[in-house]
């Protein structure tokens, strides 16, 4: 055998190797990490436990969750509509034909990966939803325009690029919990007050964490893409992916009177109107901040006009709709256990546990490891927040640190379980029709990278 050959085979064997360990661990989530609604039931349940062992009566902790388990229902309406109306968004001609275009704009491997993060960096800051929906769709594009230019890029390397991303949402226009506490009556008002998004996301601190990190993933995702790429070719499943839907050809002859009214675009130009007018409103005239209201009523106002009519936009909505049920109940569930938290004296209990350990200095990498922790039971971060928000901020007060340090730096914790999860890899892997073992090795190397990053920048940043 020759040494070509010899080599050949270590690949392989190294290959098998990390399919075994990467479906092992697969395994072991699968087998031990509850879903997401049995591990609020489980919260729920220790969360009880916890309250009645530090004292409290039977009496006064049922009123706590009676207290806690619907008081966030405007929020669960809002974040619904956030996931229904981006999966909507994203499938629109428009959003498709641009990543097209851009696909063609790179020359060379490192051109390709660098661009191929950015646009999805920029949708994802936008939108969380925008950058799930298609940043396997860049994923997709920009391998195959790689490969028909003869650019040797590794698919599935790529795919897990486009996948981390996705992060610069945590800092970005739809962050969960710098929205909520920007928004008035939310449910620790009287905590914390209201705290604008300049404090938060548009922070120094957040602004030099986004490009921090940014450059930080192209220069490593530049070094460490596979010489000699799998190309896209090799998984004809996802080359499908760029196959562009038909076009309606908008032919109404032997329709009825409704179906003509579903498929005109003056019902939606009305409607677009009126909700340009409130956006105008909001912005211009009372001179309001970004909040959840506002960016719902601007996504419902873009995908409206970007689908041109009610039949396309109630098409897209309804395949939505399925990818949001779970919220539906999971808010409830956590609101529950955010009662017994606050309503208690266990967030005290707790807030003056983490402030006996914390400094001003260690507060924020204590903060994350917490979050982190959190965020491998809780696939949400507006439901992170809702849980842990209320001993983080106690505890903030108690050492010193500003809420919006606090906040900033729950969120390098939050997107650890994302990083270090199966669960959102799962969902990029369904969209590019592959399978996530692929590329989920990858997203663990990248997660180092947002926790070292994370953490030194929200402990000595300005925020």
């Amino acid at each position: 055998m020759g040494i070509g050959g010899i080599s050949e085979k270590r690949s392989g064997m190294s290959k098998k190797a990390s399919d075994g360990w990467l479906e092992q661990f697969a395994a072991i989530v699968a087998r031990w990490v509850p879903d997401a609604i049995s591990a609020g039931v489980i919260l729920t349940i220790v969360m009880v436990g916890v309250a009645l062992a530090l004292g409290n009566q039977p009496v006064q902790v049922m009123d706590a969750y009676y207290r806690g388990l619907w008081m966030l229902l405007p929020f669960t309406m809002q974040m619904t509509l956030v996931i229904v109306l981006s999966l909507a968004l994203g499938v629109t001609p428009f959003f498709r034909k641009a990543i097209a275009i851009l696909s063609r704009l790179p020359k060379t491997k490192n051109q390709l990966v660098a661009l191929a993060f950015l646009a999805t960096a920029f949708v994802s800051y936008l939108y969380w939803g925008l950058g799930y929906a298609l940043g396997p769709i860049v994923a997709v594009y920009f391998a195959a325009e790689g490969e028909r230019k003869g650019v040797a890029v590794d698919f599935p390397f790529l795919l897990a690029v486009t996948s981390v991303a996705q992060a610069a949402w945590q800092y970005g226009l739809s962050s969960s919990a710098p929205l909520l506490v920007a928004t008035e009556g939310h449910f620790l008002q009287d905590t914390i007050g209201v705290i604008p998004l300049t404090a938060t996301i548009w922070s120094p601190a957040a602004i030099i964490h986004e490009i921090a990190f940014s450059a930080a993933v192209i220069a490593a995702a530049c070094w460490l893409m596979p010489k000699s790429g799998r190309p896209i070719s090799q998984f004809p499943d996802s080359c499908k992916v760029a196959v562009q839907p038909p076009v309606e050809t908008g032919d109404t002859r032997g329709l009825s009177f409704s179906e003509r009214l579903e498929s005109s675009s003056w019902i939606t130009l009305a409607l677009c109107a009126i909700l340009a007018a409130w956006i105008g409103y909001h912005f211009l005239v009372l001179r309001l901040s970004l909040d959840i209201n506002s960016l719902n009523a601007t996504l419902l106002f873009l995908t409206f006009l970007l689908h041109g009519n009610v039949k396309r936009f109630t098409h897209a909505v309804q395949e939505g709709v399925s990818a949001s049920w779970a919220v539906i109940v999971l808010y409830h569930l956590y609101a529950g256990v955010a009662g017994l938290i606050q309503f208690t004296d266990v967030g005290e209990r707790a807030a003056l546990a983490a402030a006996s350990v914390a400094t001003e200095w260690t507060f924020p990498l204590i903060t994350a490891v917490s979050g982190a922790m959190f965020s491998f039971f809780i696939p949400s971060s507006g439901g992170q927040w809702t849980i842990q928000g209320f001993v983080i901020a106690k505890a903030a007060m108690a050492v010193g640190v500003s809420i919006p340090r606090a906040i900033l730096a729950l969120g390098v914790g939050d997107h650890m379980g994302n990083f270090t999860t199966p669960f959102w890899y799962v969902v990029v892997a369904g969209i590019a029709r592959l399978d996530f073992r692929n590329f989920f090795g990858y997203g663990l190397i990248f997660a180092t990278i947002w926790f070292v990053i994370g953490v030194v920048v929200f402990t000595f940043a300005p925020c």
